[in-house]
């Protein structure tokens, strides 16, 4: 990916938080699950989430994406953790909350959202940009030029 005063960029990692950003009240957003599959074909998925709700696992099964429950988790002890070990200059995160303020900060990309759930200022603060939902993060990643518009200089 190209984007204008910026160091080329290629995209092999995308980590999504659970509650707020691809589920709300612990309950997938519809169209996820499909874009999600559509996309892994090009782009490795992790959700990183402390599960909330206890629902991770039901809510994602059949989706191909890898799943780290960090209250369950022996490997990692936070979502820096998890960014730290899949590469920051090839990762981009996407979170709504205060716990995603790091990871979208020290990513190749932060993308925060505002849905149901509401933003943490933050973790606004802490992104390079911000959609209205988790369905247009899909869409910028399928057509990077959008990405390319919102932050060149």
């Amino acid at each position: 990916m190209n984007i204008p005063n910026r160091e080329k960029i290629k995209i092999s990692n995308v980590i999504l938080d659970f509650n707020g950003t691809i589920a709300v009240d612990g309950k997938l957003i519809g169209g996820v699950a499909n874009k999600i599959n559509n996309l892994s074909a090009i782009i490795n998925f992790v959700v990183v989430t402390a599960d909330t709700y206890g629902t991770v696992e039901q809510e994602l099964a059949g989706v191909d994406c890898k799943i780290i429950n960090l209250s369950k988790s022996k490997e990692f002890k936070s979502k820096l953790d998890v960014l730290n070990f899949l590469g920051k200059e090839q990762t981009i995160c996407v979170g709504n909350g205060f716990n995603d303020r790091i990871v979208l900060k020290e990513s190749v990309l932060g993308i925060s959202i505002l849905q149901e759930e509401g933003l943490s200022l933050e973790a606004l603060i802490a992104s390079d940009f911000v959609c209205k939902s988790i369905i247009d993060v899909f869409s910028c990643i399928e057509n990077p030029y959008r990405i390319k518009a919102t932050l060149r200089d």
